[in-house]
């Protein structure tokens, strides 16, 4: 299977999922109106494409995999609503669209972001799954990742270093929670939703995990600087304007390909034992690092 065709099967799937779980509450409407909006703005799907890749090492996806590849994906549209905040980041655009304050105000971005977060958690504990311990350990995987030993810690930590210097190392930690947890988290749960799993495993695939979560943020910092506001969908040098610390800024642009590269190969290697049927895997490390957006 192609990584087209990849995407487009892992896109319905996330997207059926989330659309008959969002739509069930008619007191909500106009908040699930701002949740939808800023989950179906045009988002990639690179988490839930990670959790189905993951899962297809092991067998077929099943109803615990689509629910950890919406609730993960929830999670990812209630960081950037809130990312993009005043507060915040105070971004106008997100995909080439106004941002979910901007669409709406910032009272309904706050709350919609809020719902996304529980929501998430809504999905993965619902009892019609009938796998508790399964469903447990998909939970805690989650928390871990988007909590305060992960993005919400990452978020942090970047907002607290806006126009400081800071070493490779700290620049590495501060991505390690912000971005890298999560895309740890979907490749992890595709895994565990299957059930079929060993601990040699997942550490294969948190090897995996950690190179490409670097790497994707690496890449973004790269992108920043070398693609223009409509191929972004955001506007361009925006973390420079904002002068926060990036790869570009402390190992020159050229010394972040080469990271990038190298965290590739890593990845790359470390899913080797898995065959051709880690083939999607290496498809999205591939995407992840030749993307322009």
């Amino acid at each position: 299977m192609t990584l087209d065709d990849f995407s487009q099967y892992a896109r319905r799937r996330v997207d059926q999922y989330l659309t008959q779980g969002l739509s069930q509450y008619a007191p909500a409407a106009h908040l699930q109106e701002a949740m939808s909006y800023s989950l179906f703005n045009g988002g990639k799907r690179v988490r839930p494409m990670l959790t189905y890749a993951a899962a297809s090492l092991f067998g077929e996806a099943n109803e615990l995999t689509d629910a950890s590849a919406a609730a993960i994906e929830s999670i990812h549209a209630y960081s950037l609503i809130h990312d993009d905040l005043p507060a915040m980041d105070d971004d106008d655009l997100r995909r080439g669209k106004p941002t979910c304050h901007i669409q709406y105000d910032e009272a309904t971005a706050i709350l919609a972001g809020d719902a996304l977060q529980t929501f998430a958690f809504e999905l993965l504990s619902q009892q019609k799954h009938n796998k508790t311990t399964i469903q447990l350990q998909l939970i805690q995987e989650l928390v871990q990742a988007s909590g305060r030993h992960g993005m919400v810690t990452g978020q942090m930590i970047d907002l607290a270093n806006v126009g400081k210097n800071i070493d490779i190392h700290a620049l590495e930690q501060m991505h390690q929670h912000k971005t890298g947890a999560l895309i740890r988290a979907s490749v992890r749960m595709g895994a565990i939703s299957t059930g079929a799993h060993t601990e040699q495993d997942l550490s294969a695939l948190d090897a995996y995990a950690n190179a490409i979560g670097l790497a994707f943020q690496v890449q973004d910092d790269i992108i920043d600087i070398t693609s223009d506001t409509t191929t972004l969908g955001k506007t361009q040098f925006s973390d420079e304007d904002a002068n926060k610390p990036t790869y570009p800024k402390l190992l020159g642009l050229d010394g972040a390909k080469d990271l990038a590269q190298s965290l590739h190969s890593q990845a790359i290697d470390s899913i080797s034992t898995f065959g051709m049927t880690a083939q999607p895997l290496v498809n999205l490390a591939n995407y992840i690092i030749g993307r322009n957006h």
